[in-house]
This record gives C-alpha cells, structure tokens and sequence, in this order.
C-alpha cells in the first residue's frame, strides 16, 4: 500500500496556490506578465526599465522575472563548469539581462537584483505512473528591486509567505519580513571586500554568487534530512510475536528514539503506542518481504512487526531505526538541519536524555520551539550553540533536570538571574559570546565544574567565581583583561589551571608576598608580557607564555614539569630551585648566549629545544645528561660540540645551520639510541665512523648532512648505519659515491644525492630494495641509473643533469608516480620509451628547441623563471604554480603560486582560472590595488562549491608598465593570502613584498578574528580549521577568513636581481637571507628553485613545498636588445642540392619557445593522452637537416623593439637583397575530443560551429589552408588585419599567419587553427597561454610562453591510459583538399610549379609591419636562383619559401 506523505501534499498545495500550472521542465511556470510593485510615492508612469526621478531612488521597486529554461541551465551547472580546469565558461560566462534589465541597474547603486530559487524537492514516485520525475528541478526567478526592499514587500508582490537565506552552502534560515534582501547582498560583498558601489552592483548580479549566498523563495527540503529527522507512513503493523495479533494498516511514525504507532487508521487522535528502541533491537522478518521487527530493551520489551510495501521504504526505517537502537545514551542528534522547531512527534520520546540542536535557527514560539522543551523530563545535555538567539533562553532554566548545557556563540550579552534555578548544572559553556559580567546567581551553581567563558568581552575576572568552589580551570581566553592580580587567584582557591592566552595583558601582578599554591597550570600565550615573575606560584607545573615579548622569566622549580616559552626576547631564564621535575623546555626563538647551570642540573630534563637563539657553545654536562632524549639546538652559533663521556639516551640530535667544522669521534657509538641526526648547513668535511671496530650496533635511521664540505670518502663511513632508512648527502663535493658502500645500506628508503658533481648514480643502487625515492639532480650524470627495477620505486628526480638515453627494462614498475627529466639537455627519447612512460602520473621532460643563438633571443623578455614542487611525507602534492613571461599583449608577465595545505583542487582551479581573471580586471582598472584586489575576490567567487569547504593560501605577481608611464621603468604589483611569500633581491639583500596571513604573525588579524567572535583553538587556528585569517575559498569560515589580499606595488630597478616565490613551509626552514644567497649561488632560475626545496627538505620539512625564481634582467631603458648587427653582413645559404621541398618536423627542428634555461618543460600528465605525447616529445629523431642555419648571430632584441617581420616572416634592412624558395603542402589535422564540451566549457549545443571546423561525433577535422601569406601579399592586407597584427602574436616564438579568416600557427610541430573571429577574445586570454605545457598531476603548469595545442586543450581530448598514436607519414588518401574558389586556380599552379612567384608586397611601410619571431624555419637563407627586383618596394626583399608542414597530430 502506498505511504501518503503529508509533505508531499503539502508541496502539492503550494504549487497550486500560485496561480500557475507545472510545465514540462518541472518549473512552476508564471502565467502574469512581468509587473513593477511601487510603493506609495512612487511616480505611477515609470514602467519596466524607466529610471526613477531624481530624488526618488529610496522608493521600492520590485520586478519578477521569470527565467528561462536556458538560463535555468546556465545557473545550474556552475559546480559542472568549475570542475573543468582552464575551462573559459568559467570565465566568461556573461549574465543574461536585457535592455530593460541593464537600464534597471543604471545611475542608481541602490538598486540591483536578487536571484530567487525555489525549494528543491525530491519527490517519492507514486505507487503507478511511470510519468513521474525524481531528478528535482528548481524554479528560478530574478527579482530587481533596490535596497530599501523588505522581505515583506516582495513577499506581498509574489504571493509568497516568506524568504529564506543561505550562506555557502550551508543551514538555510527564514528572513524576518523587515529584513532586506538586497541590501544583506551588499553587505555581504562589502565585508568580503569589494569597495566601489557600481562593482558591488555588479557582483551582486552574477549568477556564481549563488554558491556563496542564495535566496530562496520557500525553505529547500533534503531528502536525507528528513530521513535523519522523522519518518512516517501507513503500513501494516501487527504488535506482538503471537499469531493471535492480526495485521492492521496503522499510522507508524519514527522520531528520535522511539518508534510511534497510531491506534486508528489515518488520525493521531487516539491513543498512541510508545515503544523505545534505544538499547532494543530492529531485525528483518524472512518469512514475509520487506518486514521489519522492532523490540525494546527490558525484561517487558515489546514488540511490533512492519510490513512495507516497497523496498526504498524498508531499506530507509531499517537504516535509521539500525543507528538508534545502537546508541547507548537516549541522544537525539539534530544539529546542522535549519531548524526553527523541533518535530513534534519528538515530545513523545521522554526518554531523551541528550539533545544537540547545534547550528539551527532555533525559535521560542511554536509547538516545537524551544518554550517547550521542558517537556523533556529526563533531559540532561542540551546544546543550542550557533543559533543566533542574541537573548538568554529562560524557559532553559526550568529544565531542572540539565546537568550541561552549551549555549556558546549566540551573541548573548546578559545571563538571567534564573540561571540559579539549574542546581544539577555541572557543565555550562558561554564561550563566544558578548558578555562582560556574570549575574551573583550564578554562585549558587555548586555542582558546577567547568565553566567556558572564554571569547567573550571581560575586562576582569568575574567575582562571583569565588563562590564556585568546584571549577577548577578558569577558561577566559580572548577576552579584554589587561592586568593578572596573582590575589585574585589566591582567593579563588578552586582554580588549578586558568587559560587566559590571547587577552591583552600588559603585566602580572605579586603585590601579596603570599604564595598561590592552587594554580598548577597557566596560559598566557598570545599576550604583550615583557617580564613576568611567577616565583609566588610554587606549585606551578605547566606554563605557556610563547607569543610574549618577555625579556626574563623567574619561575618557581619546585614542581615544575613543563615549560613552552617560544618566540620571545628571552636572555634570562630564572628558575629556582633547580626543576628537577622538569621534562619538556622550549626555549626556542629567543636571544639566549648561554644556557642556564640550572638546564645542565635537571635530572629529569627529555627534550629541550634551543633553536633560533645566540647560542656558542653547549655544556657538557647537558650533551652528556643521562635523561636527556631529544636536543634541537640549530640555527645557533655552534662552533663545536663536546665529547661523549659515556653511553647516553640521545635519540634525536639536531645541529643544523651552525659552524660545525667537525662532530665527536665518538658521537655514533657512545650514542647508541641515536635514529635521527640533522647537521645540514654547517662546514663539516668528515663525519665520524660508525664504531671503533667493524661490527657496528648503529640504530641511526634518518641522517642529513646536506649543504657541508663533504667529499667522497664520507661514503665508507656510512656503511655502519644498516638502519639508515633516510640519507639526504645534497649540495656537497662527492666526485663518486663507492659502488660497494651504497650495496650495503638495504634499508634505504630515500636517497638525495643532488647538488654535488657526480657522474653516475653507483648500479649498486639495485640492492636498495626498499628505496622509494632518489633525487639526484644538479649533478653530471650521463648514465641513467638502472633503478626501474626496485620494486617499491616512486619517486626519481634525475633534472639538470647530462642525461643522452634511458636503458630501459622490458616493464616499468607500477609503483613509479613522478620521473622529472628536465634539464638534460642532451636527451633523446624514442617512441618505445615514451610508450613505457605512458603510465606515470608525472613525466617531466624538456621540449626540445635548435634555434640559432640570433633566433633564441628574438622574442626574448627582460625576465625568465623556473620552479620546484615537492610533495613531502603525505605524498600528496596540494601546491600548484602559474608562470606566465608573457602576460597580455604589452610586455608584461605573471607569476602565481597556490598553496592548498591538504587539497589539491583548490589549487588547481586557481592556477587554471586566475591569469584569465586578472586579464579580465585590467580591462576594467588600472589601480593597481583595486584590479589586483578584484581579481582576488572573482576568483574567490568562481571556486563554486569548491570553495566553500576548501581553501588556499595564493600569492600572484604581476610585472608591468605603469599605465602613466607606458615607456619607464617596469613595476612589480604583487598581492596575497595566506602564508605564500615574495621575496624580491635587489642589490643582493632581500626585499619581503608579501604579507603572511596567519594568526600568529599578524596582530591586527588576530584582534579582528577574535572581534567578529572567532573560536580560536590552542594551536592558534580558526574554528580549528586554518591558521590562516585571509584564504581564498573557506567561505563557510566567513567572516573571520576573507578572501581580500594584501596588495603592494614595488617599482623596479637594475638593482633587482631575482624574485623567490614560497609557500609557508619553503619560508619556515628557509630565511629570506638563505634563499637569496642560494639563488645568487646557483643563477639559473630553474636549478635554484629546486635547490631551495632540496634545501627545506633537508631541514626538517615534512609539507609539500614550492618554489619559483623568477630572473630578472632590469636594464636602465627597461630594454634587453643588443648593439645592431652591420645590416650588411652577408649571410651564407645552406647546402641545398636542389629546389627540393624541405620538410619541418616537430623535434629539434621544432623552434619553440624558451623557458628559464634555454629549453621547455613539458610535462606529461598519466591521464594525458599519449598522442599528445608523441606530437610533442615523439618524433624528435630526424633525418633531415634542418632548413637553414643562420651563419651568423642575429641582432639580439627585446619584446620592446623586436625585429620588423610581416606575418611572421623575417624582413631584412633595406641593404641586402635575396630570394626565398617556395613551395607549400596542405594536409587535414584531426583529433579525437569529448564532443559533451566545448572550447569555452560550455554544452556544444549552445554555441554555433567554428569556421573551418568540421565536427563528426567523437572526432574533428580542422580544414586549413596553409598559404605562406601568398593571398594576402598578393591582394593587399586590410587594415584590420594590420591592425591585429600590430598587436603581436598570442604565440611570441611561433610562426604566426593570417589568411582570409583562418590564423595558422604552427607551434611544436602541430597545426593551430583559429577562426578569426575568435582570435581578439584569444588574445585578451591568458588561458591559451597558461595552458601552453602539459600539467604536472596536481594540475601545475609549465612555462606558459611554452608551445601549446590549442585544439587539443580546448576541446579537452580524452585521458587515454596507454598506447601511443603514431604521426601518419602521408597523408590519408580518404582527407579531401578543400580549397576555397578565389584560390582554387592559384593552387593547381603551385601544386603543378612548386614555384609561386610574389607579384606585390602590401604598401605598409617597414614601420608599421607587426613583429614575430624570426626562427631558422622561416628566416631562410637566399637562394641566388632569383633576382632580386621581381620585389618591388623600398628595398629588396627576398621571396617566400613555402614549407611542407607535417600536421598530424
């Protein structure tokens, strides 16, 4: 029998009642035309779209449209767009507001529109009729109205009864009728940040907004929800196991922890039977389908059958009534739900003795509000925190059964004196709120031991908690004290552990020379201490005073256990007695020269941390201390460290970044327990033997001595370590490691030999068994190391070394996720090779480039940058980076870095879609600190629901021209959240450009985070969530983390070396000074990011790290060009036996662009398909010599005064004269793509076919015809194609034409084709260009200036796992040659002469011709078969040599 279902009724009535009929896309369709609602006062003939008079922008007015199916589909699929990375629908989807709709918004700020969705039902199919839907379908509506619009008024307009709000994605909470809708948005979007009133407008009008806030017409009804809150139906029921009971169709409600069952058909009204499950037992009945069996607990259970008619029904009472009968306390869990009311039926289960209404909108009145709840008999935990109830809740103190109750961040401002009537009350939680004072009714409270009041607005501590003699712990953090009286304690007899960290103490006070014997535990972290004297506290066991500015310390030793004094001014440290309890000192971030006698007299002392201070010298006595386990004493000035004297307990022993020269002979073998040693960055040549004998009893596990002066006899003297799991050797002298040596360390897991000058990784590597990791770049290795035979292979890292080929076995270990070639510049890989490497999640190699010296440079830019990514111990990488040296159509560049912490989507959405936002924000802005700051929030924004729960740290660098000044010196605009930082080198110091968002480090942030009623947890994060007060996504954490960015515009000089980009844990274990010195060491951009994160690994760095260098070349007239070449030079041909077709393939003869070394990064991506593969990096053998070789060096120039070309073909100086041959094929290109997306991200239905593009199913065809600009020099060049071209070309170091309405690029030896209508959006988009180079596995981008399939990004080609596409060698006999008319007679004669002569250049003086990258594939030398004055113009000038282009992708 089928369930009726009051809601769905319900639902039902509420679509009647509108006057309308549901239409066939399920919407509630409006059959009212489009009316205006005018309050009084309003002038009567301003109709839809007309302006309101001046003077008269207060008035209402409201407009409802109804939007169309199209649109319906345009605002719901915006989680489907923003899951396509670089998708441009997620840039450039435009709101669809017509004429009428934008003459609404103009001249008045004040008004705007509101988007109303209607509430999303998942309907329950009826017992017959296949016609209804379960896929909900939502009822969309734009409402303009201004800003003095209420809730009421538009309720009255619409025939509503009522508005409803949510915030990212979360609870949904009924407005109050004299709220403002509008006017919520604008705040909304004034507090994230926007400043100008017309952007706020226009923000509060797009459509992604909704995933940050969003109206409702009617409150959204989940499904599960309602599962999780009440059940109901009428099903046959039969109480009892005796077959006397006969079955009956009842009304059978399950809600909370009982199970309800009505004793009349269809009515509540009679006697209702009660049977609670909690403890009980839910078994399914075999004998009868979808049957279910219910029993209490108790020697009286009773017991009721269930008879369900469909299986969804049984599968839904089995699952939630499963989680009641498990519990063991009557919890009734209702948090997270948007409830106003708790359900009715709830009243019946008085058993309830634990109630979490946590996160609702919880109301007094109604039958389920919370005047009732006293109806709960047995109840004890009642939690009502984050219900935004502003007042106390009376009606709680007649619950006098409570013994905790929770009533944290409602903005509470006064306790009633009724609070004195919960004598059972043991708990009480007010944390969060705005109270300054507790009522003295609250001392009566004797049971109490816990009382939370931290977060709140005291200035002292209350003195009523001198009669609350059972709490012991005085929670009071972040709140308004200023000064501690130790009387106030001493009175306060009661209080052992008082927490009153993130106040604003100035000072403690002892006035009493009493002693405050109770306190045991204190906190005054995160305050403004200078000194502070707790001698008085003698039983004191714990102390937390890190944050302070505290110069001394006197502590009483007594009873001391644990001291955490961290990041302080400390020089003295006080402690009598001796601490002979003490266990745990962190002295660390101090100004310490010595240590304390009384440190080295600790009997008891296990880890002592002294890193960061002044340190010259450790004791003796300390180092040979037989309790001691743990010693972190880096970053010292430790010149020496003592003698071993006898056996000691050390397990961890860290030294680094001192001015070791030499460690103890005995440091290995009288520390016997020592697993893990750290002397990186010191200036040891040595280390010491393992033992005095042969047989060694060394547990040493984790060793580091990178950046040292070791050389390799070191090797010999690690063959004792058997244990070694982890070796880091990296930046030191080896010439060799000794082959025997390294086969005895089979434990080895990870091995970094990287910086030093080896020339082979030893092929007794292949015992390490266990090694999972080797890291071996920066050296001179030309063997690649036989290593892809160890089964438990993840990670090689063999970049920037002189690799020629790769030995490979017959299969390749499935374990290997990352193989970075790059930096090898010699390297040839064959198509089997690559084939092989089809299965690796992240293949790095360089794109390889033959261009001349001249070539090399002829698009160069005055900067070049390289970058490092690791992922750490979680394996995980959640960084990404976006590189871009040239950024826009000026010469400009952009450089961003993207810390997600522990996700990798975040990430990756912002590196696809930041550069396309910040080009969209220059065209509205040129205030540096208003576009800079816009596309911060627009990316924020368009994370969609990516960003609500997860976040970033991002940092993004823009150098430029400043717009007053288009000639000057460039600027450095750069702007961040989070802990991502820029470090600019001029003049060989560092510069720091960034801001470091986190609590810690930002005071201003921390006090605006605590003002907006925060949770800040122990460990300094927010919620206990991020450390971070400025992310971008994190929405739900609004308003204490922001998305708004620092921002800040530095001019540039010749006195800029470099820029370093970090993320937090680069900068934790790298200084700013370090990181500049490595990178003026090392010079090339892409080497020195890598040895920066080699360098934080190696320091102790667990977390994924990142780095980019960014090489600045600053000249004084901001230009890189040389002194010009003597036009006059002559140039020498190739060898060239015949006018034969010369054929460019893609390979070495390639030319490309060039990154920060001279060469490419490509990398491949596992999900890439492999034909990818083979038109990039596959066919880099050729047989054929390459088409011309300049004989001399070209005229070195900048992208400021390149070399005068037309259409991407090289035009010399009016001296010297010369031909070109020419000839030309034309082949089809095809690639298989997903026909469900197009170029733009959007549906392929909603756009028109692209010009040339001929779509069949699963596969394109580009038909282009590749001309060598013959059409156009022979008909002349309009002006807008002139024009076009003066602006440069999207891709700088490609061969770039315009023909009839086709640009044909030919760029990494694939055919690129544009429509011309496309090309000016192309070239506003930095996402052709940020996409250039295959993505590393979390999504990072190469050098984006780097060649680049368009066609195969933008149709997003499928990922194919294996296999590998071979480039076909002719042309498929089934392509057809299309060719336009007007050229159809001009290609049958090239085709028949191969020898097309050029009657006429374009009359556009030389001046005006656009520039391009002259490369040996176009830039031929002269043939002398042709004379020179079949040319005319100012000088001679050669003709075109058509090329065959091999286009098969």
């Amino acid at each position: 029998m089928a369930m009726e279902d009051e809601d769905n009724h319900a639902a039902a009535a509420n679509a009647q009642q509108k006057g309308g009929h549901v239409g066939e896309d399920g919407a509630c369709i409006d059959r009212q035309p489009d009316t205006v609602a005018r309050r009084a006062g309003l002038n009567p003939t301003a109709g839809r779209g007309s302006r309101s008079a001046p003077g008269s922008h207060a008035a209402t007015g409201i407009r409802v449209l109804k939007a169309s199916r199209s649109q319906r589909r345009d605002l719901g699929c915006d989680a489907r767009n923003m899951k396509r990375n670089g998708s441009r629908g997620c840039v450039t989807r435009k709101n669809r507001f017509g004429s009428r709709e934008r003459d609404w918004l103009k001249g008045d700020t004040q008004r705007g529109c509101v988007c109303l969705y209607g509430g999303t039902v998942d309907p329950q199919p009826p017992a017959s009729g296949p016609q209804a839907s379960s896929t909900p379908h939502t009822d969309l509506q734009l409402v303009l109205c201004s800003t003095t619009t209420t809730v009421e008024e538009l309720c009255a307009q619409r025939d509503g009864h009522g508005l409803y709000v949510q915030l990212h994605g979360d609870q949904v909470r009924r407005l109050d009728p004299n709220e403002r809708p509008l006017q919520m948005l604008y705040d909304y979007l004034a507090a994230v940040g926007y400043a100008e009133p017309v952007r706020v407008q226009q923000e509060a009008a797009n459509s992604d907004l909704s995933c940050l806030i969003r109206f409702y017409s009617e409150p959204p009804v989940n499904a599960d929800q309602q599962e999780r809150t009440l059940l109901k139906g009428i099903f046959n029921v039969r109480k009892g196991k005796s077959q006397l009971h006969k079955w009956a169709e009842r009304q059978v409600i399950l809600c909370g922890t009982c199970l309800i069952v009505a004793s009349v058909k269809d009515s509540l009204t009679g006697k209702m039977h009660i049977l609670p499950l909690v403890g009980g037992k839910v078994e399914e009945v075999k004998r009868r389908q979808h049957c279910l069996m219910f029993s209490s607990a108790g020697p009286q259970a009773q017991t009721y059958f269930v008879n369900f008619d469909a299986l969804a029904d049984y599968q839904r009472w089995h699952r939630q009534a499963s989680k009641v009968v498990s519990q063991t306390v009557s919890l009734v869990d209702l948090s997270c739900y948007s409830l106003e009311v708790v359900p009715e039926y709830l009243f019946y289960s008085q058993d309830i003795t634990h109630l979490n209404l946590r996160h609702n909108f919880m109301s007094l009145q109604g039958p389920g509000g919370l005047l009732n709840l006293p109806k709960f008999s047995q109840l004890k935990s009642l939690n009502l925190s984050h219900n935004r109830l502003g007042v106390f809740p009376e009606c709680v103190c007649e619950i006098l059964t409570l013994t905790e109750l929770n009533l944290s961040c409602n903005s509470l401002e006064t306790v009633p004196l009724q609070i004195g009537n919960l004598q059972s009350l043991q708990i009480l939680s007010l944390d969060g709120n705005h109270l300054s004072s507790l009522p003295e009714d609250l001392g009566g409270l004797f049971q109490l031991n816990s009382l939370g009041l931290s977060f709140n607005n005291f200035s002292h501590i209350p003195a009523v908690l001198e009669r609350l003699s059972a709490v012991d712990k005085l929670a009071m953090a972040g709140n308004r004290v200023e000064s501690l009286h130790l009387c106030t304690l001493d009175r306060m007899g009661h209080l052992k552990n008082i927490d009153l960290r993130l106040n604003r103490l100035h000072c403690v006070n002892s006035e009493s020379l009493e002693a405050v014997s109770q306190v045991t535990q204190l906190d005054l972290r995160d305050n403004c201490l200078d000194s502070l004297d707790l001698s008085s506290v003698c039983n004191l066991e714990t102390l937390h005073c890190q944050r302070n500015q505290l110069g001394t310390i006197t502590l009483s030793g007594f009873t001391l256990r644990m001291l955490h004094a961290s990041s302080n001014r400390l020089t003295t440290v006080n402690i009598y007695p001796v601490p002979n309890q003490l266990t745990y000192l962190d002295l660390s971030q101090n100004l310490l020269e010595y240590l304390p006698d009384w440190v080295c007299d600790s009997r008891k002392i296990e880890m002592l941390d002294v890193t960061r201070n002044l340190l010259s010298e450790l004791p003796s006595r300390l180092l040979n201390s037989l309790s001691l386990r743990k010693l972190l004493a880096g970053n010292n000035c430790l010149q020496r460290v003592p003698d071993l004297l006898d056996h000691i307990p050390l397990e961890a022993l860290d030294l680094q970044h001192n001015k070791l020269a030499q460690l103890p002979e005995s440091l290995f073998y009288k520390a016997l327990n020592l697993k893990y040693l750290n002397v990186s960055a010191n200036a040891l040549d040595s280390i010491p033997p393992s033992s005095p004998s042969e047989e060694s009893l060394s547990t040493l596990q984790e060793l580091y001595l990178t950046a040292n002066h070791l050389k390799e006899n070191c090797g010999a003297l690690l063959v004792g370590h058997q244990n070694l799991r982890v070796l880091h050797i990296a930046y030191n002298q080896l010439l060799s490691f000794p082959a025997s040596k390294l086969s005895k360390l089979e434990m080895l897991e990870e091995l970094n030999l990287s910086g030093n000058k080896l020339k082979a990784i030893p092929s007794t590597v292949s015992s390490c068994k266990r090694l999972h990791t080797l890291i071996a770049h920066s050296n001179n290795i030309t063997v690649f190391p036989e290593i892809l035979n160890l089964p438990e292979i993840k990670l090689v890292d063999l970049s920037c070394n002189e690799l020629t080929e790769i030995q490979l076995p017959d299969s390749l270990p499935s374990t290997l996720q990352e193989l970075d070639l790059t930096g090898n510049s010699s390297l040839m890989l064959e198509h089997k090779t690559l084939n092989l490497f089809s299965h690796i999640t992240t293949l790095k190699l360089d794109q390889k480039s033959t261009t001349s010296a001249g070539d090399s440079h002829s698009g160069s830019t005055p900067w070049n940058h390289g970058y490092s990514e690791m992922s750490g111990q979680r394996n995980k990488l959640c960084v990404s980076v976006l590189a871009m040296d040239r950024f826009g159509d000026g010469v400009e560049a952009c450089y961003g870095i993207f810390d997600g912490d522990r996700n990798e989507e975040v990430p990756r959405l912002l590196q696809c879609t930041m550069g396309d936002v910040l080009c969209e924000e220059l065209q509205h802005s040129s205030i540096d600190s208003v576009y800079m700051c816009n596309t911060f929030l627009t990316s924020h924004r368009k994370l969609g629901m990516a960003g609500q729960k997860l976040g970033a740290s991002a940092l993004l660098c823009y150098i430029h021209h400043e717009p007053s000044d288009p000639g000057g010196y460039f600027s450095l605009t750069v702007a961040n959240v989070g802990t991502c930082q820029a470090v600019l080198c001029r003049d060989g110091r560092p510069v720091p450009l960034s801001k470091v968002y986190s609590l810690e480090n930002c005071t201003e942030e921390m006090e605006r985070v605590k003002l907006s009623k925060a949770i800040i947890t122990e460990d300094n994060k927010v919620s206990g969530v991020t450390c971070c007060s400025r992310l971008l996504g994190c929405s739900y954490l609004s308003p204490w983390v922001l998305p708004k960015p620092w921002v800040h515009t530095e001019p540039l000089c010749t006195k800029d070396d470099f820029l370093i980009l970090g993320n937090r844990a680069l900068f934790e274990r790298v200084s700013y000074q370090e990181a500049v010195c490595t990178v003026q060491a090392v010079r090339d951009p892409r080497a020195a990011a890598k040895k920066l994160c080699s360098l934080a690994q190696s320091y102790g760095c667990k977390d994924n790290i990142e780095a980019a260098v960014v090489s600045l070349h600053i000249v004084e007239d901001s230009c890189t060009c040389e002194p010009p070449v003597s036009s006059t030079e002559p140039r020498c041909p190739p060898p060239i036996a015949a006018p034969a077709p010369v054929t460019v393939t893609p390979g070495p003869t390639d030319p490309v662009a060039l990154s920060s070394n001279g060469v490419i990064v490509s990398e491949f991506n596992a999900e890439a398909s492999t034909s990818e593969v083979g038109s990039e990096a596959g066919s880099t053998a050729s047989d054929e010599p390459p088409s011309s070789v300049l004989a001399s060096r070209q005229e070195r120039r900048c992208s400021l005064h390149p070399a005068t070309t037309l259409c991407g073909i090289m035009v010399p100086s009016a001296v010297g004269a010369g031909t070109h041959l020419g000839l030309f094929q034309r082949q089809p290109s095809c690639t298989t793509f997903s026909s469900n997306h197009s170029d733009n991200g959007l549906d392929s239905d909603d756009e028109a076919p692209l010009e040339g593009v001929i779509s069949n199913g699963s596969k394109l065809e580009v038909e282009v015809d590749i001309h060598c600009c013959a059409f156009q020099l022979r008909s002349g060049a309009p002006d807008k194609d002139l024009d076009l071209a003066k602006r440069g070309s999207d891709y700088p170091n490609g061969k770039m034409r315009r023909q009839n309405s086709v640009v044909v690029s030919a760029t990494n030896g694939c055919l690129l084709a544009v429509c011309g209508r496309e090309m000016a959006d192309l070239k506003k988009s930095p996402s052709t260009s940020s996409l250039f180079g295959k993505k590393l596995s979390n999504g990072s981008v190469v050098a984006p200036e780097d060649s680049h399939n368009l066609i195969e990004v933008a149709l997003e080609a499928p990922k194919k796992k294996s296999g590998y596409f071979t480039a076909p060698a002719q042309q498929d006999p089934e392509d057809q040659l299309i060719v336009p008319p007007s050229l159809e007679q001009e290609v049958r004669e090239q085709l028949r002469g191969q020898r097309p002569l050029v009657s006429a250049l374009p009359s556009a003086p030389l001046a005006s011709i656009p520039p391009s990258c002259n490369d040996s594939a176009w830039d031929h030398s002269h043939s002398p078969g042709f004379p020179s004055n079949l040319v005319p113009g100012p000088g001679p000038v050669p003709l075109l040599q058509h090329e065959v282009y091999d286009t098969a992708l």
